[in-house]
């Protein structure tokens, strides 16, 4: 409740201070003349600058927008062609974390067979992590030229990004029985030589209700794989009660929703350079720049579609 208490405190504190500043600002505009509206074009801009950045602060009103972001990034069907893609979507969020300054822990990764990876599961710490990561949520799509045709012909591959918040222990009650859990223990991948790990200290937890599988190798300790394991399937589980009373509100008020989990949100065209999401409709014709962690544009632009979704979803229990 404090830190919340102290970023609404942030945000409305510096509406006040701008909102001061602009009518300052449009007072002594109203008065000058054209050399002094010269000087007055910086501060002008300054002003402007810091309009749109308490705009995006407006575009965070998703519930545990200031967590850290668990994503998950799985290869689709295809084999060796969509493990590539699973592993360059990887490389393209933990850039782009770094790019931010934020923290990445990696949870688990299974690496494919001659490229990429099956599947890799990691943390992302930061600033908003959840908020700003929460728009790369369903399904990426590329298409190229593969690398691995020596037809040369074009390949069309999936990769699925799940994004889910990483909710304070307090807020998540939810006991699992042992009877559950399936419990497996593997040996750690990773480079050779002295970091090698030769025993089994790797954790998979399985819920056998749901089949929702999490494994951890993040330590040499399989106790501590275990809680790390144990931990992020109950925030899964948390995230999946979530949505499904999120849908049962929708369905007493008479909504009918479109089911967009997992829906195909962008596509990736390498051979004709752009990439285009498909909800907001925004193209970059930078493709390198974006696969190398430039996502900023396309994440504003998605939390921008989806702060208008839920203003219309707001407006339709109104009436």
């Amino acid at each position: 409740m404090t830190q919340e208490a102290g970023t609404l405190r942030r945000v409305v504190e510096g509406y006040q201070t701008l909102n001061s500043d602009a009518q300052g600002l449009s007072e002594m505009l109203e008065m000058a003349d054209a050399d002094e509206r010269e000087m007055l074009m910086e501060e002008q801009q300054s002003i402007e600058k810091r309009v749109d950045e308490l705009y995006k602060e407006t575009l965070f009103t998703m519930k545990h927008a200031d967590t850290a972001a668990i994503v998950r990034v799985k290869s689709g069907a295809g084999g060796t062609e969509s493990m590539d893609w699973a592993g360059m979507l990887t490389r393209m969020f933990m850039r782009w974390a770094e790019r931010r300054g934020y923290k990445v822990d990696l949870i688990d990764q299974v690496d494919g067979d001659q490229a990429g990876v099956i599947s890799s599961e990691f943390i992302i710490r930061g600033e908003k992590a959840f908020g700003m990561m929460l728009p790369e949520h369903g399904v990426h799509r590329l298409v190229r030229v593969s690398p691995f045709d020596s037809n040369n012909r074009r390949h069309t591959s999936f990769a699925s990004v799940d994004v889910v918040p990483e909710v304070p222990e307090e807020e998540i009650n939810i006991h699992i029985p042992d009877s559950d859990l399936r419990r497996d223990v593997f040996r750690s991948q990773g480079a050779g030589g002295q970091g090698v790990n030769t025993t089994d200290s790797a954790v998979r937890l399985t819920h056998l209700p749901t089949g929702i599988a999490v494994a951890s190798q993040q330590t040499r300790s399989q106790i501590k794989n275990h809680e790390i394991a144990l931990q992020i399937l109950k925030q899964r589980l948390y995230d999946i009660e979530m949505r499904k009373r999120e849908e049962e509100e929708a369905k007493a008020r008479g909504e009918q929703k479109k089911i967009e989990w997992g829906s195909q949100i962008r596509s990736y065209v390498l051979d004709k350079q752009y990439i285009k999401d498909h909800r907001t409709g925004v193209m970059k014709h930078n493709p390198d720049d974006v696969l190398d962690g430039d996502l900023e544009d396309l994440q504003w632009a998605g939390l921008e579609w989806m702060a208008g979704k839920r203003v219309a979803e707001e407006s339709s229990d109104d009436e």
